[in-house]
């Protein structure tokens, strides 16, 4: 969806675009299901990357200790206890700017995929940077999902991060989708962007081909010792706005409402809800940062009329329009 349409739309009266987004929702998603995911670090800190928003960059002094990648059945212990407690999808992030074939963090990244894979939960990875031979031996292992945000607009992005390029995102993008995962891919909300920064950010996602399988909307939770540490919050109906127009553009993808979740009353999250998220991030903690309780998550869920979304560990990749470019919006030369 261009820039234009986007824009017209999220301008909209606030009532009229929610009515709008609940009706693509209920179109694309009539069973009233979330999906319920767990985020776990299995390698925090020590980053090379600068990327002004996080608490993992060796560049800033924020309190992360930097630790090494966790062994195989300590991911294990934490996998089983988040299907135990109604997880579906395992998410499974490792602070580095990019993973190779032929060493060893790699296959033993592999490794613990072959594992988790076995538990039946779908099972998603965000490992930074990964080359077309990376990206095929995921899918292999059984990865069911790359997570790879692209975080801002492509104009605002060289604010954020300087160690890599926009188009650098975009290229591993590329190369899992052309392994067959499925792509998860969104952005953060509150890096000092505009409102046009962030539809020009979802004008990228929606041009997509295929679209992402699931988008996460992060509002930034400023970190202290980050470059970013005092930016303003995001308020809260342009946050529901921006959930909106998501799932007008990207009518098919699971719109997962990620960090920022404890700063937000229930009723900012039930709005979310009405106005097309069907993912959440489910148990106590992110990366870094604080979740709300579990027990929380599910009172809510049961309050709204909301249920779990079962586990599809075998589910297929979105499917490329033939009508359409396959990679419209990448410059890079790949």
């Amino acid at each position: 969806m261009k820039y234009a349409e986007l824009h017209r739309l999220y301008h909209q009266p606030f009532f009229d675009l929610l009515k709008q987004a609940r009706a693509v929702h209920e179109e694309n998603w009539p069973e009233r299901e979330v999906q319920l995911c767990t985020l776990l670090s299995i390698k925090t800190g020590g980053c090379s990357e600068d990327c002004g928003y996080c608490a993992q960059s060796a560049r800033y002094s924020t309190g992360v200790q930097a630790e090494r990648l966790m062994e195989k059945e300590q991911v294990m212990e934490r996998a089983r206890a988040a299907r135990d407690s109604g997880s579906t999808r395992f998410c499974m992030g490792a602070a580095w700017k990019g993973v190779r074939m032929g060493t060893q963090k790699f296959d033993q990244v592999c490794d613990i995929v072959r594992e988790v894979s076995t538990l039946g939960m779908e099972v998603c990875v965000t490992l930074g940077e990964i080359g077309s031979e990376e990206a095929v031996a995921l899918k292999e292992a059984g990865v069911t999902a790359y997570n790879h945000n692209i975080d801002t607009s492509p104009e605002h992005y060289k604010n954020v991060v300087t160690t890599h390029t926009f188009d650098d995102r975009l290229r591993t993008i590329r190369h899992a989708q052309d392994a067959g995962m499925s792509v998860c891919c969104g952005g953060i909300l509150g890096l000092g962007e505009t409102n046009d920064d962030r539809l020009k950010m979802l004008e990228v996602l929606s041009e997509f081909n295929p679209q992402p399988e699931s988008v996460p909307i992060n509002t930034l939770m400023a970190m202290k010792g980050t470059p970013m540490q005092d930016n303003e919050n995001v308020d809260t109906f342009d946050l529901i706005r921006m959930i909106a127009i998501t799932r007008i553009a990207i009518p098919k993808a699971k719109v997962r409402l990620s960090a920022g979740r404890t700063q937000m009353s229930k009723e900012t999250q039930a709005l979310c809800y009405f106005a097309g998220a069907n993912s959440i991030f489910y148990g106590d903690k992110l990366l870094t940062a604080a979740n709300p309780r579990a027990n929380e998550d599910m009172e809510l869920l049961r309050e709204l009329g909301l249920a779990p979304l079962a586990p599809n560990p075998t589910m297929t990749a979105p499917s490329a329009d033939g009508e359409r470019p396959r990679y419209p919006m990448c410059s890079a030369s790949v």
